[in-house]
């Protein structure tokens, strides 16, 4: 366990096993321990990096909290990456992890080899977003008017979320004192996801062209149990616009977490690929 300071926050970052660099990105309220299962699934293969993204568990900011954008958060993983020094590196990411993998892939081509984006919520890219930014103004104004468990009911409510969501749906198992402690971050992320998150996140618009046109190797995954949900509508969409189809992983939105061995062998024969 490790910290690397950025401008306007400190990341607390995990690192196991050897080989080739993989770089996990986690969503919604949840940290590196979220992907703890699958790390070490993988770091027979790969050095495996997770890390807490801004804002969240233990990674702190460094002033009060404001609206996050995705760019910033790939310019961390960016950063980070250039810190463990293993680039070009494979990169996954779940959510809004996905998103901000995309985004770095954009932004900084040159340390990807590899990227796997598993339901990233690009609600813009699907026929009513015009749906999903009233969603998100919904939202917004349910925060601002009474806090963390009003704007969470809208959000929920709109996602209609059925599975794992934005939690990472871990594997059942009696809760063992760190699992204890994770999801006690996680529910203190709540707040600072539905506040500061929702808001950018909602309403990123990624530059498919570039990725279009990008050397990176993308794959665009879905859940194999998620169908019809807004964040597996979004992959479709998503893997039309690159002009191929998306691939379906195990599980549900959190699939990487309850699935987890499964999900492992998928990533590896991707990033073999």
């Amino acid at each position: 366990m490790r910290t690397l300071d950025v401008p306007g926050a400190s990341l607390h970052y995990e690192v196991r096993g050897s080989g080739p660099v993989l770089l996990l990105i986690c969503g919604g309220i949840y940290d590196a321990a979220g992907y703890a299962g699958l790390a070490g699934l993988l770091a027979d293969r790969c050095t495996v990096v997770a890390y807490d993204r801004r804002g969240n568990s233990r990674s702190p900011l460094a002033g009060p909290p404001g609206r996050q954008e995705v760019a910033v958060h790939a310019d961390d993983a960016s950063r980070l990456l250039a810190e463990v020094g293993g680039g070009p590196a494979f990169v996954f990411g779940n959510s809004s992890g996905a998103q901000i993998a995309l985004e770095f892939a954009v932004r900084h081509p040159e340390q990807v080899r590899a990227l796997v984006a598993h339901e990233a919520p690009l609600l813009g890219l699907l026929p009513d977003a015009a749906h999903w930014e009233s969603v998100i103004a919904d939202v917004e104004r349910a925060y601002r008017d009474g806090g963390v468990g009003p704007a969470m009911g809208v959000f929920g409510a709109a996602m209609g979320m059925s599975g794992g969501g934005e939690s990472g749906g871990e594997a059942a198992e009696p809760p063992r004192p760190e699992m204890l402690e994770m999801f006690a971050r996680f529910e203190k992320n709540t707040d600072f996801f539905i506040g500061y998150e929702v808001p950018g996140f909602g309403r990123h618009v990624l530059d498919v062209a570039a990725l279009r046109e990008s050397p990176v190797s993308i794959t665009v995954a879905v859940g194999a149990e998620s169908a019809g949900e807004p964040p597996h509508r979004a992959g479709l969409a998503l893997a039309e616009r690159l002009g191929g189809p998306a691939e379906t992983y195990p599980g549900d939105h959190g699939g990487f977490g309850a699935e987890a061995p499964a999900f492992a062998d998928r990533l590896a024969k991707a990033f073999a690929s």
